[in-house]
């Protein structure tokens, strides 16, 4: 939108709210509205509070919570939506909105329970019905996850991304003959190439899965070609290249997918063991620390480095 129209309509709003002797929550929301589309969020959070006081909305609520978070006040907005849930118990957008949050903190359980709760008001909320079935494939459950991607379908939902869940679902349950078949479809729908690469890194894990690293190879290749930024597809990528001898190409391949993506452990992980079968031991020691920083509690990460430091205490 144009900034201009949007100092137009906060004019507007303004002088609407003082007509109305600023009793009027709708022109303070629209208001609030024009602030946040501005970047102005404590003048927004200020017309969202006073419209409240006047009239309890569960979308004055929502947006006021949008606020929030663009302030990276995610606490602050989780009890706006339970005061919200106080005076409209069992909202489906505020259950939902809590859940979004717990998911994007990381505390996953939580963020569970309220897609559950969310559940309960409306059992046909996909988004729900999505983020507990991939919850339960990441807790090693793809048979219960299978069962809600299933249900998705059933209900007409019918995207790349489902096909390709879908597919993994059904490798990791054994059920081989819905895996490739599913991973076609997904090819057949998808929208852009983010999502072209996202099929073939699924199917080239699949094809590690089954022992052939020719066609898995092939895959992340692909993974790459449409989109260059895959920091996973480039670290299994350097495995493979390691297993055929390329140490350049494969050290390479780490290099890369460790600077595009500081916070996975694996690539770090990977270039300390490379370094310290080299023999590059302060190379080793300073990536082994980086995959410590991103995962703590990785077991093999900690015996490296008590390994290296014995290394170095006995030079």
């Amino acid at each position: 939108i144009n900034i201009i129209f949007l100092v137009q309509a906060l004019d507007l709003a303004a002088q609407a709210t003082e007509h109305a002797q600023f009793k009027d929550w709708w022109w303070k929301v629209q208001l609030g509205k024009c602030y946040y589309r501005l970047g102005l969020y404590r003048e927004a959070e200020k017309q969202f509070r006073s419209a409240l006081n006047h009239q309890e909305m569960v979308d004055t609520y929502l947006y006021l919570a949008k606020v929030y978070q663009r302030m990276d006040q995610p606490i602050t907005a989780l009890s706006l939506f339970k005061q919200g849930l106080d005076h409209f118990p069992g909202e489906v957008t505020l259950l939902t909105g809590i859940a979004r949050i717990h998911e994007e903190m990381n505390n996953i359980s939580s963020a569970t329970e309220y897609y559950k709760d969310v559940l309960k008001q409306d059992n046909t909320h996909v988004e729900a019905i999505a983020c507990i079935g991939s919850n339960h494939f990441y807790t090693d459950q793809p048979e219960i996850a299978l069962r809600f991607y299933r249900r998705l379908l059933q209900m007409g939902v019918y995207n790349c991304q489902l096909y390709n869940n879908l597919g993994l679902c059904c490798f990791y349950a054994q059920q081989y003959d819905m895996t490739l078949s599913s991973f076609e479809r997904a090819l057949a729908l998808v929208a852009n190439d983010e999502e072209q690469a996202d099929v073939w890194y699924n199917i080239g894990h699949v094809a590690v899965g089954i022992g052939d690293l020719t066609l898995a190879y092939q895959c992340f290749k692909l993974t790459l070609a449409f989109n260059n930024d895959h920091a996973e597809a480039y670290n299994n990528l350097a495995v493979l290249e390691l297993r055929k001898g390329h140490i350049e190409q494969s050290k390479a391949f780490l290099q890369t997918a460790a600077s595009l993506a500081p916070h996975m452990y694996e690539p770090h992980f990977n270039l300390s063991i490379l370094s310290e079968k080299l023999g590059d031991l302060q190379s080793s020691y300073s990536a082994a620390q980086k995959s410590e920083d991103a995962f703590p509690e990785h077991v093999d990460t900690q015996q490296l480095l008590k390994q290296l430091r014995q290394h170095f205490a006995v030079l």
